[in-house]
């Protein structure tokens, strides 16, 4: 599909006077072209180290993975902000798509990308993935040598909570049965339909009762705090079956093996917090390179707070240039 790319700056935060940016694409494996935001640090001489960066699931690159990524070019790194296949201004059909398997190649794909640039170092390369796409760049890191450091900030792990429930509350035979029966009896209706039936994004409007992650939501994709058009949780969300195959495609088998410096970084008060405790704790089992792998915990900080700083300046970003510096030299 052909792409079209918004011209002017339509992101969520404002434009940075330190940084050079333009609208670039590139192909992944599957023949899939991605739109990305390349920030480019201005008056920077030689070959840089670069990061790819993506996420949330569901948000879009004009969201807080752009926030990342003007940010970090600004402490000296040349970043690529991209959507990831099926969402935004990438291409893929159908639209509101997700997949384990295309969606870790789409790192990679940035990966080729960024390799090849003439004022891009191919030796120092590294990842950010937020909440869904932490996972993701975990996934990815355990895959592609190229890749020497990640952080995975308020990571999910997205099979482990579509095959299992929040908190593991669905974790039976019997509970996957059923999500995997209702699941399959849409994609039937959606094939006589000819059209793909969208889930929803965040509740609009938000009930009283409404728990607090899903309040903490609201607040970040429903406000004029992060709210933006393209973005699915602000709108329609994915369709109905977009998540099915992460049902029994684990992300994370081989973190284990993975050699390269990894921060994963989670608020201590955030609903998803388990996700980045427990996939750290999987990581450092007969881990061969343990003392380049690190956990931090960011106090009183919720899931959305590591999305654009919660007005908190929640978001480390002085670790993230340490972090990467050392591991990107």
């Amino acid at each position: 599909m052909e792409l079209t790319l918004t011209a002017g700056w339509d992101k969520t935060f404002p434009q940075s006077d330190k940084v050079d940016h333009r609208k670039v694409t590139f192909p992944n494996r599957y023949g899939i072209t991605l739109a990305a935001d390349l920030y480019r640090p201005k008056e920077a001489v030689g070959k840089l180290p670069a990061i790819a960066v993506c996420g949330p699931f569901g948000a879009v690159k004009e969201q807080c993975s752009g926030l990342y990524a003007q940010t970090m070019a600004e402490r000296g790194f040349l970043t690529l902000a991209f959507d990831p296949s099926f969402t935004g201004e990438s291409g893929g059909t159908p639209r509101y798509m997700a997949s384990p398997d295309i969606n870790t190649e789409d790192f990679q794909a940035a990966v080729d990308f960024l390799s090849v640039q003439e004022d891009v170092d191919p030796d120092r390369i590294g990842l950010i993935g937020i909440c869904g796409w932490g996972g993701m760049a975990l996934n990815a890191a355990a895959l592609d040598t190229r890749v020497k450091a990640t952080a995975a900030m308020t990571m999910y792990d997205m099979s482990r909570v579509n095959a299992k429930g929040y908190f593991d509350a669905e974790d039976s035979e019997e509970a996957r049965y059923e999500k995997k029966r209702a699941l399959n009896a849409q994609r039937t209706a959606d094939f006589k339909a000819g059209s793909y039936e969208l889930g929803g994004g965040v509740v609009d409007p938000l009930p009283e009762d409404a728990p607090f992650f899903v309040k903490d939501y609201y607040d970040y994709y429903k406000t004029s705090r992060g709210y933006h058009p393209r973005s699915l949780n602000s709108n329609g969300g994915w369709n109905k079956t977009g998540c099915l195959s992460f049902l029994n495609q684990p992300i994370l088998c081989y973190a284990h093996e993975i050699r390269s410096a990894v921060l994963i970084v989670h608020g201590e008060k955030a609903h998803s917090c388990y996700f980045g405790k427990d996939a750290f704790a999987a990581m450092m089992q007969n881990n061969p390179r343990p003392e380049n792998k690190e956990l931090l915990l960011i106090p009183g900080a919720v899931h959305t707070d590591l999305y654009d700083g919660g007005g908190k300046n929640a978001i480390p970003f002085d670790k993230l240039e340490t972090f990467f510096k050392t591991y990107l030299d």
